[in-house]
């Protein structure tokens, strides 16, 4: 008659248990990211979708006000259009124009108006969507400096941002009393359909349940080929 039994070496064990730690550490983190991002969401989206405030003159506390939906009055300033690329829509590749408006109660905002195609770079070739005259904005608010994991530099002499940097562009502009922050304008449309708003993103990738999965699944097959590796059978 045999019997099995479970008895554990030294240096698998040793390799097992460190391994099984960071294993149930990266799954655990991912759960934590998993209702961070979440809650990420849900703030974005019941702010976007709140009614519009009035635009603050500037920002403190961005965390708290990032992606209000605010309304302003005021009057573009297109000869100072400034140019964010590369940026996508549907995979064609283009540019976000950001337009100082000269608030109608004093200051300026840089408005980020929205995405035109490569080709309608030049204001020329999409004068209908050139208003001139007191207009009114709705957007969201959005904290500029955003750059990235390996943020090429702004190029000001080619009138050409990666990111927005509100000191560089409003000296770019020759402009003073600049609001240190961002609207980025709603998906009301244009005249003459450029350029297009609505671009900030409210939706974000939430894949961290997934991973937290893998993470699980293998420490689980760990525990499995351990307990299988230290099986003796005994006669």
């Amino acid at each position: 008659m045999s019997d099995w039994r479970f008895r554990p070496t030294l240096w698998p064990t040793l390799f097992t248990l460190p391994a099984l730690v960071v294993l149930l550490g990266l799954g655990t983190w991912q759960v934590d990211r998993l209702y961070w991002k979440r809650d990420l969401i849900e703030t974005r989206v019941s702010r976007s979708s709140a009614p519009a405030i009035q635009a603050p003159d500037r920002i403190d506390d961005f965390a708290a006000m990032a992606f209000r939906k605010v309304r302003v009055a005021g009057i573009f300033l297109h000869d100072k259009e400034m140019y964010l690329g590369a940026r996508t829509m549907r995979g064609n590749v283009g540019y976000q124009v950001v337009t100082p408006l000269r608030r109608a109660d004093g200051g300026y905002l840089l408005v980020n108006r929205g995405w035109v195609p490569r080709e309608r770079r030049d204001p020329a070739t999409r004068a209908e969507g050139q208003p001139e005259g007191a207009v009114v904005v709705e957007g969201l608010i959005r904290e500029p400096g955003f750059k990235g994991v390996f943020p090429p530099d702004n190029r000001p002499a080619e009138n050409f941002w990666f990111h927005v940097d509100v000191p560089a562009m409003a000296a770019w502009a020759g402009l003073e009393d600049v609001a240190n922050y961002v609207v980025e304008a709603g998906p009301a449309p244009n005249p003459g359909g450029l350029p297009i708003g609505g671009q900030t993103r409210i939706q974000l990738r939430n894949e961290h349940l997934q991973y937290a999965f893998i993470w699980y699944s293998l420490a689980v097959t760990l525990v499995v080929i351990y307990i299988l590796y230290h099986r003796r059978r005994e006669t």
